[in-house]
């Protein structure tokens, strides 16, 4: 059998002077998180040892390492992935009231046969629609349904429908309309694209401002950023830009989620369940919402972050699926996106 050679680094372990540490697999790279770690370990003087990279990387890693891996907590930025590593057994389902009290029933697993949670949402995002001001009006695109109507033919930019943050869409519209209709929609989104997907969520923004195209789907902190540049230019870009959170008269805006959970083979599971329970805190729930301007998945969070309180008017309503159930679609709509031709 040939060797497993990780593209990940090697864990480089540091600990306190008693002993104290956990290992942390990471998907969130995100330069503002750095302060929630060195929170933590101020407060709780448990070191941190974390390895980067994406979703499919880490799930590679853990599932080559079997037992004898060292990690003992992964977070990962996706719905569907955190319910792929959920069947896959990677995570070590934990009872914890702190985590059960903070975060809603539709944004953590469901209840393990031992009566512990394999993963907890801890974050979210909303996917939303931007688009020209100039040339659409709010209401051609105030559903996702709109996005596959003919008279939009030419005019949409997606980014690629099997990345994640479309794939957990596309789940939650097979949940909402059925398997039948999802695939007539996104045949349907197809037909109007302006060009073949390409790039991230930003470059779609960026096609938009750009006259590449009227219309684009995107995750809500790429334009948040945007709206809080001090760069003139991104400044003038936004200002061209209209945002929709679509279905507010329906079932309301799909929303993705970054979770965390311990993992399964974890050596300080007691630290790694800490951790997880230090991020579903209200400080630590500002700080996703004001550095990183992704919403709070904890319950009764106030949080000051203007971009996001003015894209959204303070308020919106979001689809309340169980995360897993959209998880739970991946594969289905994989098959439905090749069947359509959707890149």
């Amino acid at each position: 059998m040939a060797a497993i050679v990780f593209l990940l680094p090697p864990l480089a372990i540091a600990q306190s002077a008693d002993g104290a540490f956990i290992n942390i697999y990471s998907a969130r790279h995100y330069p503002t998180d750095e302060a929630l770690y060195a929170d933590f370990t101020k407060s709780t003087g448990i070191k941190i040892n974390r390895i980067d990279s994406d979703d499919a990387g880490i799930l590679t890693r853990l599932k080559a390492e079997g037992a004898a891996s060292p990690a003992d907590v992964i977070l990962l930025v996706d719905a569907a992935r955190l319910w792929r590593a959920e069947v896959e057994g990677l995570f070590l389902p934990v009872k914890s009231k702190i985590l059960e009290e903070a975060i809603p029933d539709n944004l953590r697993a469901k209840r393990a046969d031992n009566g512990g949670i394999p993963w907890f949402g801890l974050s979210t995002r909303a996917r939303v629609i931007v688009y020209d001001k100039l040339k659409l009006q709010k209401s051609d695109v105030d559903s996702y349904e709109k996005l596959a109507d003919p008279k939009l033919k030419g005019k949409l930019c997606i980014r690629s429908g099997s990345h994640p943050y479309n794939l957990s869409l596309f789940g939650a519209m097979t949940e909402h309309i059925g398997p039948q209709q999802t695939e007539i929609w996104l045949k349907g989104l197809v037909n109007n694209l302006a060009r073949n997907p390409a790039g991230g969520d930003t470059d779609q923004i960026k096609g938009v401002a750009s006259g590449e195209c009227n219309v684009a789907v995107t995750n809500t902190y790429y334009l948040a950023r945007l709206m809080r540049s001090s760069n003139p230019a991104e400044k003038a870009m936004v200002e061209k830009l209209g945002v929709v959170f679509p279905n507010q008269s329906s079932w309301g805006t799909h929303l993705n989620i970054a979770g965390g959970a311990v993992a399964r083979n974890s050596k300080n599971h007691t630290n790694a369940l800490k951790f997880l329970e230090y991020l579903a805190s209200a400080s630590a729930q500002n700080h996703f919402a004001n550095g990183n301007n992704e919403w709070p998945a904890a319950k009764g969070i106030n949080f000051d972050n203007p971009a996001l309180k003015a894209m959204s008017g303070g308020v919106f309503k979001s689809e309340v699926l169980p995360v897993s159930a959209v998880g739970m679609n991946q594969i289905k709509v994989q098959q439905m996106l090749d069947r359509v031709g959707f890149k």
